[in-house]
């Protein structure tokens, strides 16, 4: 097992707060918005937040691409130019992040850092799956893991 997969077991790196929102409505503002229908596509700029219970996703360009079917469900969300992602439990920031909400698994690539509760990770990349509740944190791995309560 990779070090840094080992570490990162070791301090919870599963995005628990995420899995505690799937389902609740979502909320967006942003600047802009346009909405591609031939491509399923919405696109928010400036300043783009999004909320889902306690989760916030903030990030200059947020996507939301829906389902193929045509029945409003949204397969995944893309953010782009500097991502901060917050729920209850954790803190990540990153160049991009990707949301695969059917398979629920979550990916943040670009100088990837990871704060829960006292212990902070940072990475290249950083790839969740939320219903097996596993995460891995890749390239140039560094863990800070608080030893004192």
């Amino acid at each position: 097992m990779h070090t840094g997969q080992l570490l990162a077991q070791g301090t919870g790196l599963n995005f628990s707060g995420l899995q505690n929102v799937r389902g609740l409505p979502v909320e967006i503002t942003s600047d802009n918005l346009q909405v591609n229908n031939q491509t399923g596509e919405t696109i928010f700029t400036g300043n783009a937040v999004l909320g889902q219970g306690d989760m916030r996703l903030a990030a200059p360009e947020i996507r939301i691409i829906y389902d193929a079917a045509g029945d409003n469900r949204i397969e995944r969300l893309e953010a782009y130019g500097g991502v901060t992602l917050v729920t209850a439990e954790e803190a990540a920031e990153g160049e991009t992040a990707v949301y695969e909400v059917a398979a629920g698994t979550v990916r943040m690539q670009g100088s990837v850092l990871l704060t829960q509760g006292p212990n902070i990770l940072s990475g290249d990349r950083l790839f969740v799956d939320l219903e097996t509740e596993q995460g891995r944190m890749e390239g140039r791995v560094r863990t800070l893991i608080q030893t004192n309560p």
